[in-house]
């Protein structure tokens, strides 16, 4: 974890975010989620948001990974040495930054159909210019420490189970040494051991300096990662 002799250096500072949906087949009825949402993550830390089911945990997220665009506000994010808002950044910026500054695992993988597993994971290597070898290298030491047997490897991730595919986003997420960490319950549908050995990824990302913003259910793996909580709470009221 960061020295706490040193000052925290912020990695995401989100300022006044709000977000509300609107629902065009019901008459244009607006769900409000959030709303003037400050948030900051420094380098070294894990930050869990936490709250209820409809807390907006999954929409923030989102949101900081320019998934979703916000009503108001801003999602600045240290990129090299400068701060980009992907509120207002151009596509081109946005994705730049995902390359090189901010990692995500969602709860479900999403990839080209018949990719091998083995070029999945080693995908985010490759395009920071790294060799397809030494990438496939990496990506393979990854998926045999997630206990991704090799007879699986060269076999699309389609076909796998659940925890199966789980594994292999996960080690897509974190095959690359990026400063900032997005995780969407990165233990879903996986057994002990290999929760536990997500969590040492964890721990070892954000000791070498990652800020770490996720959501995670699970009490145990919260417990084990997380330096604090960012506390969401249901809004009711409708507009």
């Amino acid at each position: 974890m960061t020295d706490p002799t040193q000052s925290p250096r912020p990695m995401i500072r989100v300022e006044g975010l709000s977000k509300a949906f609107v629902l065009h087949t019901q008459g244009g009825a607006r769900i409000p989620v959030f709303d003037g949402l400050d948030l900051t993550a420094h380098a070294g830390e894990c930050v869990a948001l936490h709250g209820p089911s409809g807390a907006g945990k999954s929409t923030l997220l989102r949101a900081l990974y320019a998934n979703y665009r916000p009503g108001a506000g801003h999602v600045w994010v240290r990129h090299g040495e400068t701060w980009v808002d992907m509120v207002t950044a151009p596509p081109r910026v946005v994705i730049d930054v995902r390359r090189r500054t901010m990692g995500h695992v969602s709860q479900f993988l999403r990839v080209i159909p018949r990719v091998p597993a083995l070029d999945v994971v080693a995908e985010p290597l490759v395009v920071l210019g790294e060799s397809q070898e030494q990438a496939r290298r990496r990506a393979g030491a990854l998926l045999t420490r997630l206990n991704i047997p090799e007879r699986l490897w060269s076999l699309a991730p389609a076909t796998f189970s659940g925890g199966e595919q789980q594994r292999v986003n996960v080690a897509r997420g974190f095959i690359a040494p990026v400063p900032v960490l997005l995780l969407d319950e990165p233990t879903a549908s996986l057994d002990k051991d290999n929760r536990d050995v997500v969590v040492a990824l964890i721990r070892e990302a954000r000791d070498a300096g990652a800020a770490v913003v996720g959501i995670f259910h699970d009490a145990t793996v919260r417990e084990a990662v997380c330096d604090r909580l960012f506390t969401l709470d249901v809004r009711t009221e409708a507009a």
